[in-house]
């Protein structure tokens, strides 16, 4: 049973049951203690129980828990196709709550385990409610005592059925009942998954790398091109590119190589294949970030637009159960009011290409309320008013609002906001760069999350990744460009 399940179903009963018995601080005591029954006052015929139903976190920790991902009980596609036609529990999950009874509840704490037998009559499968019930048979010498044991599903049939033999103790235990963690259950790469499968049906885009004389940066673009994301068209010294493609042990067959004699080169040269037509995103290989981001905003030979350029993070966070969008963390050091109008345009733009139709929009600030002393404060109040205007368009944006009633529901009630936005955002957008880079980076170190990142607001995507950043996070860059083109594209006549 997956610890958090255990904990707040406990927790929650012991709520109910203290709100009936605030009368009696006995039993209310009581409630928070674990105890139990010694060898002498424990009689033949003595019994116990407890009831848990099956949920399918509880399959998946115990699989964690266990290593035990047998596809009955982790793949459902498989599962649906054996004899028992869908996932069903790791037999050992009834017999672990076999234990707890016998570890909290009778004889309780201070039992030793001697020897158990089970018997698997029925599947358990996801919903089931089982109830759990031991009975004492046997009192034998050296306070060992014989338990019968089964478990038996909300039909009232028996699922597992068996023999334990203990020792029960000899002396009382009262304990504290431990408080159990939280256990948040995060796929690593789930939603980027998601994201990579949506591109499926989607022609790859050509895309002209920049400078991809690494391993990593040219498996990136190589990989999404396997996967028909992109098209690359490598642009670089090519004995550099076909050096790192021998260190990684990749093929170049195939693949279109224009040959210049530095980086700085490189990036006139991809800019320019896109001011011809002939490519559709640009992708940064290894070169700074600064060195490309020049070749684009030039005034002359660039790819600027009436919108300003931005860049979005698209992050995976384990504990946030959404996608979420942080902005700008990379181009736009302090934005002016305008500028952060076009980098909310632009994160709206991205996230209803990823399939949100009106994404809530967070405007950040370290308050939520407006306060002429922070210039944050004041520039949120009026993004909100351009939205009102149409100045903003296909998002819900509200601000400004703390990160952590941003993001929490719960934060936000207890800070008394009522917003269709708060506690529930797609996207947040950070004061300025410096903001927005520490919100990221805080969380993919200390909160675990994946990072693709993007750039939009010029003639063409650009997929910026970070020498950091993983395979996964550098195909999913790639998804979000080809998802972002393929949303915008002009409807063939």
């Amino acid at each position: 049973m997956s610890e958090h399940n255990v904990g707040t179903q406990e927790k929650n009963a012991a709520e109910r049951l203290a709100s009936k018995t605030s009368a009696h601080p006995v039993a209310q005591e009581s409630l928070q203690y674990i105890e139990n029954r010694i060898y002498d006052d424990i009689a033949i015929g003595d019994s116990a129980e407890i009831c848990r139903t099956l949920k399918p976190e509880d399959i998946q920790l115990f699989a964690v828990m266990s290593g035990d991902v047998n596809p009955a009980h982790v793949d459902e596609e498989f599962a649906s196709t054996d004899m028992f036609h869908g996932v069903i529990a790791h037999g050992m999950w009834g017999g672990a709550l076999i234990s707890a009874v016998l570890g909290t509840e009778l004889p309780g704490p201070g039992t030793i385990f001697l020897d158990q037998t089970l018997k698997f009559k029925a599947p358990v499968r996801v919903g089931d409610t089982i109830t759990v019930r031991i009975k004492v048979t046997e009192k034998l010498p050296k306070g060992r005592l014989v338990l019968a044991c089964s478990c038996i599903n909300q039909h009232d049939k028996t699922v597992i059925k068996g023999e334990a033999r203990v020792i029960a103790p000899d002396r009382k235990i009262r304990r504290p009942r431990v408080v159990l963690p939280e256990v948040h259950l995060h796929v690593q790469g789930a939603q980027y998954a998601r994201l990579i499968a949506a591109t499926r049906e989607l022609p790859a885009i050509a895309t002209a790398v920049v400078h991809p004389c690494d391993a990593l940066s040219l498996t990136g673009a190589l990989e999404a091109a396997r996967r028909e994301i992109i098209v690359p068209i490598l642009i670089g010294p090519r004995q550099k590119i076909e050096a790192a493609a021998v260190a990684a042990e990749l093929s170049l067959d195939g693949i279109d190589i224009i040959d210049v004699p530095h980086s700085h080169a490189a990036a006139a040269a991809a800019v320019a294949l896109v001011r011809s037509g002939k490519a559709g995103a640009l992708m940064k290989g290894s070169l700074h970030t600064d060195e490309l981001m020049e070749a684009v905003v030039d005034s002359t030979l660039g790819l600027k637009t009436e919108r300003r350029i931005s860049h979005v993070y698209a992050l995976d966070v384990p504990t946030y159960p959404k996608p979420l969008l942080v902005t700008d963390a990379a181009i736009n050091i302090y934005p002016s009011l305008n500028d952060k109008r076009d980098i909310v345009q632009n994160a709206i733009d991205l996230m209803q290409a990823l399939g949100v139709d009106l994404p809530k929009v967070a405007l950040l600030s370290a308050v939520e309320t407006v306060n002429p002393h922070i210039t944050s404060t004041l520039d949120a109040a009026a993004l909100c008013k351009m939205a009102d205007r149409g100045q903003i368009t296909g998002g819900l944006i509200d601000g400004p609002l703390a990160f952590d009633n941003a993001i929490s529901a719960k934060a936000a009630a207890e800070k008394g906001i009522h917003s269709s936005v708060a506690g529930d955002a797609d996207i947040l957008v950070a004061p300025d760069l410096e903001a927005a880079n520490m919100i990221a980076k805080q969380l993919i170190y200390l909160a675990g999350a994946d990072a693709a990142g993007i750039v939009l607001g010029a003639r063409v995507p650009i997929i910026l990744t970070s020498r950091a950043d993983s395979l996964l996070a550098r195909l999913a860059s790639c998804a979000l460009a080809q998802l972002y083109l393929s949303h915008h594209a002009e409807p063939t006549p």
